[in-house]
């Protein structure tokens, strides 16, 4: 089954934080992404700029209206995510629980089971 990790950053959280504790979370993926490799659940992982740099695109009445900035205002965005693929829930939640913000009070990490998938190479039949 496939599994979408997704980190969601808090600036004040983050922040808050020593230089050092965010050098540890920011050195912890490269271990993360290395064990999940080796176990072959990793599929992919992107980290995502943050909400200053994002626009939302609505379409009505067929033109397009750009807006600059988040979705949402909130004070968490959404800072990247780990594709995997795990043999069931429970597996993902501890591969989750190894993500390095999972350990940062005031942070977690959201697992959502994928009910579709597509890529570049897959051919999908959708009808």
């Amino acid at each position: 089954m496939k599994f979408l990790l997704t980190m969601h950053m808090n600036p004040e959280i983050w922040e808050a934080l020593s230089e050092e504790t965010r050098q540890e979370v920011m050195d912890g993926h490269a271990d993360f992404i290395a064990k999940i490799r080796a176990s072959g659940e990793m599929i992919s992982t992107q980290a995502l700029g943050g909400p200053e740099d994002s626009a939302v695109v609505r379409v009505r009445g067929g033109v397009p209206a750009v807006t600059d900035g988040p979705y949402a205002e909130s004070k968490e965005f959404l800072a990247g995510f780990y594709l995997v693929e795990c043999e069931s829930r429970d597996r993902a939640l501890e591969v989750a629980a190894m993500i390095p913000d999972a350990g940062i009070d005031g942070l977690g990490i959201e697992v959502r089971p994928v009910v579709f998938f597509a890529d570049a190479e897959t051919q999908t039949d959708l009808g």
